[in-house]
């Protein structure tokens, strides 16, 4: 299959074909399945070593799974070894009896990365998934050469379940509609009441707690029309975190890393560069 990717914005056919294809390889992806504390964990990666470290490891958000950052390991993969991992629950991997907290995901990621062994990694989370990067960065800094908070979440003006559902239903008029495919896909596969668990858990942790704990470098992005992630939001992340940089991404909405994989990977790109040359 072809690298080409939709401009900014944009999900079409293509990436909707590329989002769903696992465990098939496409695009240079293949699937890998690993016990990981006792669960059969599936975790989506770049085929090839990559040329450059550190290795990125993609971690999606709470209704979600390695399906919707596809294009943005696709984008990655020409320059660094890539990983996507679904959270217990989520995706192909197994179900737990109960949904993960913010920090037991986070648990469950340092022993993801315990059994992978890439070494320090720059940990890209998306939305909810921002919350467990976050979590991971502040209480293993020994695991993390470089964090990227995508369309953090949950903003304190809206940290409640109707807060933040109804800032999604604005966003859904937002994204591209071939999307909607793979986030049926992915809450069948979560189930509802997990989703809805989850979303619990995140509304009830304070980010910020972690934030300020943060010591690499640190990216903040979300997109110019996320709704979920307003500017103001998104500025105060990067102010509590110690040196890190914001950036928005014209055109997209909240699934940046979904609709804009070009500008979020050189965005990355541009946060390692300094980092490589230590």
């Amino acid at each position: 299959m072809s690298r080409r990717l939709s401009p900014p914005g944009r999900f079409r056919a293509a990436e909707l074909r590329l989002a769903l294809a696992a465990p098939r390889p496409a695009a240079g992806l293949t699937s890998e399945f690993r016990l990981v504390d006792g669960l059969r964990t599936h975790t989506r990666r770049s085929a090839g070593p990559g040329v450059g470290e550190p290795a990125v490891v993609l971690v999606h958000g709470l209704a979600v799974s390695h399906r919707y950052l596809t294009p943005l390991a696709v984008a990655l993969a020409d320059t660094h070894p890539v990983y996507v991992p679904d959270l217990p629950g989520f995706g192909l991997s197994e179900r737990p009896g109960t949904a993960y907290d913010v920090s037991r995901h986070a648990a469950h990621l340092a022993a993801w990365l315990a059994a992978y062994r890439p070494g320090p990694v720059c940990l890209l989370g998306h939305s909810f998934g921002a919350e467990v990067a976050a979590a991971l960065a502040a209480t293993r800094p020994d695991l993390v050469r470089a964090l990227v908070l995508a369309a953090p979440t949950s903003d304190p003006v809206a940290r409640t379940r109707r807060g933040q559902f109804g800032r999604w239903l604005v966003d859904t008029a937002r994204e591209a509609p071939w999307q909607v495919p793979v986030l049926l896909r992915d809450v069948w596969d979560a189930r509802p009441w997990r989703v809805f668990a989850t979303l619990s858990h995140s509304v009830r942790h304070a980010i910020e707690a972690d934030l300020v704990r943060v010591g690499v470098p640190t990216l903040v992005l979300a997109g110019t029309r996320d709704p979920v992630v307003p500017a103001q939001w998104r500025e105060q992340v990067a102010r509590l975190v110690p040196g890190a940089r914001s950036v928005a991404v014209p055109a997209a909405a909240h699934n940046v890393a979904t609709t804009a994989p070009g500008p979020v990977a050189d965005a990355i790109r541009a946060l390692l560069a300094p980092v490589l040359r230590r």
